[in-house]
């Protein structure tokens, strides 16, 4: 992929985090800290990896995605309104009561496959799908997001068995690894470490990325595309909050807005685009 590409896609990201933080500053409420670290990924799988058509989103062999840590929804309704499934105007009702932009996404918004945000039950949602395009012999692929506080939740260990066990290699898990979750450290709440080594005694295909940087993010999607028989769990190490020195590495912007002089900060910060 030529370098332009990779420049648009740091954009796209960019304008990911900008739209996210400017969501939450409106409604008041929010997750920057979850939005800002996976907007990278989903730049990628929204403009340059997910074979979907925002004009169509129900169409049959579309890629699906599943947001498991779904108070990262801000960055998501970015991404869908960026790759032009509802208008940008409409993320200005977030969280609010007359919106159909709900805090955790919801299927009445367009281009979201599922409901989602009951954290530990997107991965084994995913595995459905995935295994319901084989069943049917549909070539769509499924990818999904989950946080490394999440993966504490016992049910993420039973899917990623069950995933390994029907040769799922049409699925991709991201790992949100950012360090942090609610208001602690991961691993002062729950040793979650080694992920890798974990996901691979359950039969899993693993790489380990670099979340925040696009190449990286890249290079997974194309050993997933040749890996056979087997998922591929990409273990990203994440900054949270990232694109900001005022919320990178701080847990407290996990359910915290901005208030005025902190979001032109924030705003500001993500002015200068990282190329």
């Amino acid at each position: 992929m030529g370098n332009s590409m990779i420049e648009d896609l740091k954009i796209y990201a960019n304008r990911i985090r900008k739209l996210a933080a400017n969501e939450i500053y409106e409604a008041q409420s929010g997750h920057i800290g979850g939005a800002f670290s996976i907007a990278d990924i989903l730049a990628v799988l929204y403009f340059s990896e997910m074979n979907v058509d925002p004009k169509n989103p129900q169409w049959k062999e579309r890629d699906r995605f599943v947001l498991s840590k779904g108070h990262a929804s801000a960055a998501l309704y970015a991404a869908l309104a960026l790759k032009g499934y509802f208008p940008e105007k409409d993320l200005q009702g977030f969280r609010k009561i007359d919106s159909y932009l709900e805090g955790h996404p919801c299927m009445k918004v367009p281009g979201v496959d599922i409901n989602s945000g009951s954290l530990g039950q997107g991965l084994s949602i995913a595995n459905g799908m995935a295994l319901a395009a084989k069943m049917d012999r549909h070539n769509y692929r499924v990818f999904t997001i989950v946080g490394d506080g999440e993966c504490n939740e016992g049910q993420i260990w039973e899917a990623a068995q069950t995933a390994a066990h029907y040769k799922l290699d049409n699925l991709c898990l991201f790992v949100d690894a950012n360090g942090f979750q609610l208001d602690a450290r991961t691993s002062d709440v729950k040793l979650t470490n080694p992920l890798d080594e974990k996901f691979e005694k359950f039969g899993w295909n693993v790489i380990n990325i670099n979340g925040n940087d696009i190449e990286q993010v890249l290079y997974a999607f194309e050993v997933f595309n040749i890996t056979t028989n087997k998922p591929t769990a990409v273990i990203c190490k994440t900054v949270k909050g990232s694109g900001s020195e005022l919320t990178e590495g701080k847990a407290e912007w996990h359910g915290k807005a901005p208030n005025e002089e902190e979001y032109k900060k924030i705003m500001e910060d993500l002015e200068v685009v990282r190329l």
